[in-house]
C-alpha cells in the first residue's frame, strides 16, 4: 500500500510526526517559517521540509508527485489566525484564503485522503460560507469528506485544545477513532520535569527530577537521560509576588481588582490546573503559569503538554520555541488519525 504523505503548512513538524509514527513516510513538506523547517529537518536528520511560499509550488512539481504514484495523502493546516474566535475574523483577511492553496495540492495529486487542521472558528464564520465552500470542492474533486470538532484530550493529550478537522477519503467515509476514557491531567505530563529557578533554570538541558510517574511520562521520555528546552524565564518580583497569589487552576479572578491594570486581559495571570488537563497551549507563553511553580512554563513543558515526545528538539530562541509548539498539532491526536486512516485505507 501507498504511505507517502505531502504535509502543507508543516511548522516544526507535530502533524507529520504523528503519521510518521504510524507509519507514513513524509514525501515532502513546506512552510513558508524559515525556523520552524529548520526544527523539522533537524529532527528527522532529512532537508525533507523546504522553505517556501505555497504560492510558489508549481503545478508542474505537483504533477511531478502526482505521476510517481506513490502520495497516499496530503495533510496540513493553513494559518488559523484569520478564522480564530480570538481574532478579529475578517472574512477579507488574506490567510483566510490559503485554504485554497491547499486545494490546489489536492486537486493536482489526487491522493487517496486528506487532513486538513484548523480552528474551530472556520465553522461558523461568515455563517458557514468556508465550511460550506471546502465540503464543495471536495465533493466536486470525488472525495468522501467528514468534519468533526475533536478535543485534543480525548485522543490522550493534556490539553483541551479544539480544533475542527476535515477528512476527505476517496473510498468510503473516513469514521473518526474512538475517544479515550483516560485523562491526563498537567501534573501528569510535566511532573518529572526539573522545578526551576534563577539559580539552577537559566541553563537549557536539565536532568529529570524524578523516575517516570506514569505511562505518559516513560512514553514521551524516549530513552532520553536528559531533557532539552527547559530553560526558566526570568520575571519581575512584582510579577513574581502577583502570580503566587493565584490559586492551583486560577484566574485573574482570584485576584484583587487592582490587577485588571496590569493585564486587562480575561485569560491574564492563568494558573494550569495540576488535576486537570492544561487549557490551550498558544504561540504566546506570558498568560497561562505553572500550577506551582511562580513563572511561566518552559518551551519543553509547554512541548510536554502537546504530545511532543523529549528527543524532540526545538531550535531558535526561546520565543521561536515557543511559537514553533504552540502552533503545531498534538502528535498523539495526529497519531489517532493517522492510525484511523490507515486502518480504513
Amino acid at each position: 500500500m501507498k504511505n507517502k504523505i505531502v504535509d502543507l503548512f508543516c511548522g516544526c513538524g507535530g502533524l507529520s510526526l504523528g503519521f510518521e509514527q504510524a507509519g507514513f513516510e513524509v514525501a515532502y513538506a513546506i512552510d513558508v517559517w524559515e525556523r520552524a523547517i529548520q526544527t523539522y529537518n533537524y529532527n528527522r536528520g532529512t532537508e525533507v521540509a523546504v522553505c517556501k511560499d505555497i504560492h510558489e509550488l508549481t503545478d508542474a512539481y505537483l504533477n511531478e508527485l502526482k505521476i510517481s504514484g506513490e502520495i497516499a495523502g496530503v495533510i496540513g493546516g493553513p494559518p488559523c489566525q484569520g478564522f480564530s474566535k480570538v481574532g478579529t475574523r475578517d472574512i477579507n483577511d488574506p490567510r483566510n484564503h490559503l485554504y485554497l492553496e491547499y486545494f490546489r495540492v489536492v486537486e493536482n495529486i489526487l491522493p487517496d485522503f486528506f487532513v486538513f487542521e484548523n480552528v474551530s472558528g472556520l465553522l461558523t464564520l461568515s455563517k458557514g460560507m468556508f465550511r460550506d465552500d471546502i465540503m464543495k470542492r471536495c465533493r466536486d474533486l470525488g472525495y468522501y469528506v467528514e468534519f468533526e470538532e475533536i478535543c485534543a484530550v480525548d485522543y490522550g493529550v493534556p490539553q483541551n485544545r479544539r480544533r475542527v478537522l476535515f477528512v476527505g477519503m476517496k473510498k468510503g467515509r473516513f469514521r473518526f477513532p474512538e475517544k479515550q476514557d483516560e485523562i491526563i491531567t498537567s501534573k501528569d505530563a510535566i511532573g518529572d520535569l526539573l522545578p526551576l529557578t534563577v539559580e539552577n533554570g537559566l541553563d537549557d538541558m536539565h536532568e529529570y527530577a524524578m523516575e517516570p510517574q506514569n505511562a505518559y511520562q516513560r512514553q514521551l521520555r524516549a530513552n532520553q537521560t536528559q531533557v532539552a528546552n527547559h530553560q526558566i524565564t526570568v520575571h519581575t518580583q512584582k510579577t513574581i509576588d502577583i502570580i503566587s497569589m493565584v490559586p492551583d487552576g486560577g484566574t485573574i479572578y482570584d485576584l484583587p481588582d487592582e490587577y485588571w491594570d496590569v493585564r486587562k486581559y480575561r485569560k491574564g495571570f492563568e494558573r494550569m490546573p495540576s488535576t486537570r488537563p492544561c487549557h490551550t497551549v498558544d504561540t504566546g507563553h506570558r498568560n497561562y503559569f505553572h500550577y506551582s511553580e511562580n513563572r511561566i512554563p518552559t518551551a519543553r513543558e509547554n512541548a510536554r503538554l502537546q504530545s511532543f515526545p523529549d528527543n524532540y528538539i526545538f531550535l531558535g530562541t526561546k520565543t521561536d520555541q515557543y511559537k514553533e509548539i504552540g502552533n503545531a498539532v498534538p502528535p498523539m491526536l495526529s497519531y489517532a488519525m493517522a492510525k484511523a486512516i490507515k486502518e480504513q485505507l
